[in-house]
């Protein structure tokens, strides 16, 4: 196996490929970022594993793009977990947040839930954005009771056509005397050169007539294709979480037999977008009526960064002096 050397395994995307079998994919281990991320806003436990999930499988989409642009991952359901956003900011910076219904989510006592259960019903949409309005991508998954795993599936099914398969995990450990939370995963896709492999088994049409039985879909499949996912199946969680299982030993014991090659790998690092001309950006978006409303009872402006809890604490004269000085008021415009 070849690999690039590099120093620790958390906060790190490592891409491979298994030429033998036609498939490309990578493994990501999320230590201290998503530790950051989760830990921030206090999340309950089932909110920060499902959180967790769509940070790692972000963190492997966003990190696959070719150019600086960002890639976005969000739901919106009916479920406990009403919005999940999950922003990667190529090549490195990965941000996210959540909105849940506190009284759901008690509701369902403790144990753990799979992440189907928590997000519900709704839609997945996966954004891919180069900075202008014509090289803006989106791809919409519906949410129908699957977690984010079969929702990968299902995105590259039907928006891509590549034959994909994902594993995810999210668990607590104990460092240093406090909890903290790590993230993993790993993404492999059929890639042969002849097209005509890629083709997908396809959905049962329904009853079949009597005395007509129905092709087993697998057997339509690639053979090559088929061993991947076979493979892809034994992961356990703990292998895409534990910091003494690298990413490398992990490849290896899947794909030894056939013959497994590391690229170079990919750091990434918790990091928010938010800044004081971004939020002056948005408060230009607001009327001055609308700007007027959000002044406290001590005169201030105060606005709470959803991502990373930052608090900007903003004088009213000084945004309407800013905003006149740019000679722009894009809300009484609208």
């Amino acid at each position: 196996m070849n690999s690039a050397p590099f120093e620790g395994n958390d906060d790190f995307v490592l891409p491979f490929a298994v030429e033998p079998l036609d498939v490309r994919g990578r493994v990501v281990r999320l230590g201290a970022s998503i530790d950051t991320i989760l830990t921030r806003h206090g999340y309950p436990d089932a909110v920060s594993r499902a959180l967790g999930e769509a940070t790692a499988l972000t963190v492997l989409l966003g990190s696959s793009l070719k150019f600086e642009g960002r890639f976005q991952l969000q739901t919106k359901t009916d479920g406990p977990i009403e919005m999940i956003v999950v922003d990667f900011d190529a090549p490195d910076r990965v941000r996210a947040t959540a909105q849940f219904d506190r009284a759901k989510i008690e509701a369902l006592g403790e144990g753990t839930f799979k992440t189907a259960d928590l997000i519900g019903s709704g839609y997945l949409a996966m954004t891919i954005d180069q900075g202008s309005a014509a090289s803006r991508y989106q791809g919409v998954v519906a949410l129908e009771g699957q977690g984010f795993e079969e929702a990968a599936h299902q995105y590259f099914r039907q928006s891509e056509q590549i034959p994909t398969r994902v594993r995810l995990a999210v668990a607590e450990q104990v460092e240093e005397g406090r909890r903290t939370y790590r993230a993993g995963g790993i993404m492999i896709q059929f890639l042969p050169n002849s097209p005509e492999r890629m083709r997908q088994a396809e959905l049962p049409p329904g009853d079949a007539p009597e005395g007509h039985t129905l092709l087993d879909p697998s057997a339509m499949e690639d053979d090559a294709w088929v061993e991947a996912k076979s493979l892809i199946q034994t992961v356990e969680d703990h292998e895409l979480i534990d910091p003494t299982v690298s990413s490398e030993r992990l490849l290896y014991r899947l794909f030894h037999e056939r013959g497994v090659s590391a690229f170079d790998g990919l750091r990434v690092h918790e990091e928010c977008r938010c800044s004081h001309e971004r939020i002056m950006g948005m408060m230009r978006r607001f009327s001055a009526q609308d700007r007027h409303d959000m002044v406290g009872d001590n005169g201030r402006i105060g606005v709470t960064c959803e991502f990373c809890s930052r608090f900007y604490d903003l004088d009213p004269t000084e945004v309407e002096a800013e905003i006149a000085s740019t000679g722009s008021d894009d809300g009484d415009n609208a």
